[in-house]
C-alpha cells in the first residue's frame, strides 16, 4: 500500500520519465509538492538545459523549472529509489521505456502513465502496457483530461481525472500534482479513462480534416458528438462505464483536442488536407501524432468487438489506405441516421436489468 504524503518532504523523490512538453509540465506541477523531481530524457541538450538553465530548450521553452528539478540521461538514476514514477513518453515507446527501468523499480512504487493510446499489437490500454512490463497492475494509474501543456506551464486552470484501482493511489498522485490550478478527480474506471484518452485523438484528426476542407463549424460539432458516441460504444464494449466518456477523460478532453490550436491531432488533420505527410508533420513540429496510431488501434478494436465506428473507420481508410477524402465524406453523409445513442443506452439498460435479476 503506497504512503499518502502529508507534507512536502513526505515523498523525497519523484521520477518523471520523458521530458517532452507534457513531461516538462508535469515536472513543474510536481516540484512544489515533493523533495526532488528527477527527470529522464534521451536528448542530451534537454538534460543539459534543465540542469544548467532550469529550462527545457526543446519543449515548453517558456517554463522555468524550480531548483529541485534535475535531469539525467540515465533512466536508472532517475527511477532508482523514487517514491513515485510518472511516465510521460509517447504511447508508441511506452513498453520499451518501461522495460528499461523495470529492474530498478520497487514493486510497491506507484506508477502514473501520462501517455494516451492503445497498443495495436495487443489491444492493451496504456496502463495495461505499463503493468505488463512493470508488474503489480493495481499500483499503475493513468490520467486523462483537457490538459494541454502549453497552458499548464502558464498556470492556467485545468482539471484531469486519475483512473486508479484504489482511492489511495489517486490520493498519492493528487498530493504530487494537484493544486487549485490543477484539479484532479478520481475514477475506478481505468478502462474508460484509457480508452477515451486514446480514441478522442482520432476524432480530433477528423475535425482537423473537416476544417482543412472548409466544411464549417456545424460539421465539426457533428463530428465531435458522433465521435463521442463511437468512443463510448468502443469503451463500453471493452468493459468501461459509459458515464466516464461524458466526463473529463471523454468529453472534456475531446473538446479541447478538437478545437484548440495547440492540438497536434487537429493541426495534423489540417496539414494532411494541405498535402503534408505524417513524417513531414512530425519532423517539422517535433511532436508525435498519437491519433494516427490510435486510428489503426480503433479500427482493429471495432472489428474485433463488433462495434460500429464509421467515423473512425473513415479516418483509418484515409490515413492507411489512401482513400479519397471526398469519397469518405460522401460515404458518411449517405449513412441512414439511427437513434442517437444506439449501441450504448439499450445495452447499458439491459446490463443493469440483468444485474438486478441476479440473486
Amino acid at each position: 500500500m503506497p504512503r499518502i504524503p502529508t507534507d512536502r518532504l513526505a515523498l523525497p523523490k519523484v521520477a518523471v520519465v520523458g521530458l517532452g512538453s507534457w513531461g516538462t509540465a508535469i515536472a513543474s506541477l510536481a516540484a512544489p509538492h515533493v523533495g526532488e523531481v528527477w527527470g529522464w530524457d534521451y536528448l542530451a541538450d534537454v538534460v543539459e538545459g534543465v540542469n544548467r538553465d532550469h529550462r527545457n530548450p526543446s519543449y515548453a521553452t517558456g517554463c522555468v523549472l524550480p531548483d529541485n528539478v534535475h535531469a539525467t540521461s540515465e533512466i536508472s538514476e532517475a527511477v532508482a529509489g523514487a517514491d513515485a514514477v510518472l511516465v510521460a513518453t509517447p504511447s508508441a515507446f511506452l513498453r520499451s521505456t518501461c522495460r528499461r527501468f523495470a529492474d530498478v523499480l520497487d514493486l510497491d512504487t506507484p506508477v502514473l502513465v501520462l501517455a494516451k493510446g492503445i497498443e495495436r499489437e495487443t489491444g492493451l490500454l496504456v496502463y495495461q502496457v505499463a503493468a505488463d512490463e512493470l508488474g503489480r497492475e493495481e499500483r499503475v494509474a493513468l490520467i486523462s483530461g483537457p490538459n494541454h501543456s502549453e497552458e499548464i506551464v502558464r498556470g492556467l486552470p485545468a482539471a484531469t481525472v486519475c483512473g486508479a484501482a484504489s482511492d489511495e493511489i489517486v490520493e498519492v498522485f493528487r498530493s504530487i500534482l494537484g493544486s487549485e490550478r490543477f484539479r484532479i478527480y478520481g475514477s475506478r474506471d481505468r478502462v474508460g479513462v484509457g480508452a477515451c484518452g486514446a480514441l478522442k485523438n482520432v476524432v480530433a484528426i477528423a475535425c482537423g480534416i473537416a476544417c482543412g476542407m472548409g466544411l464549417g463549424d456545424n460539421t465539426v460539432a457533428v463530428l465531435m458528438t458522433r465521435g463521442l458516441a463511437e468512443m463510448t460504444r468502443i469503451a463500453y464494449a471493452l468493459g468501461a462505464e459509459p458515464i466516464t466518456c461524458m466526463g473529463l477523460a471523454g468529453m472534456g478532453d475531446l473538446v479541447t483536442t478538437c478545437i484548440s490550436p495547440h492540438s497536434r491531432n487537429r493541426s495534423f488533420g489540417q496539414a494532411f488536407v494541405a498535402g503534408e505527410t505524417l513524417a513531414g508533420y512530425e519532423a517539422r513540429t517535433s511532436m508525435v501524432v498519437e491519433g494516427y496510431r490510435a486510428a489503426a488501434s480503433a479500427h482493429d478494436l471495432a472489428s474485433r468487438l463488433g462495434v460500429e465506428a464509421p467515423l473512425m473507420e473513415s479516418v483509418y481508410r484515409v490515413l492507411y489506405e489512401d482513400s479519397p477524402l471526398d469519397r469518405e465524406v460522401a460515404e458518411l453523409l449517405s449513412r441512414e441516421p439511427r437513434t442517437e445513442f444506439y449501441g450504448i443506452v439499450d445495452e447499458a439498460v439491459a446490463d443493469a436489468a440483468d444485474s438486478l435479476e441476479e440473486p
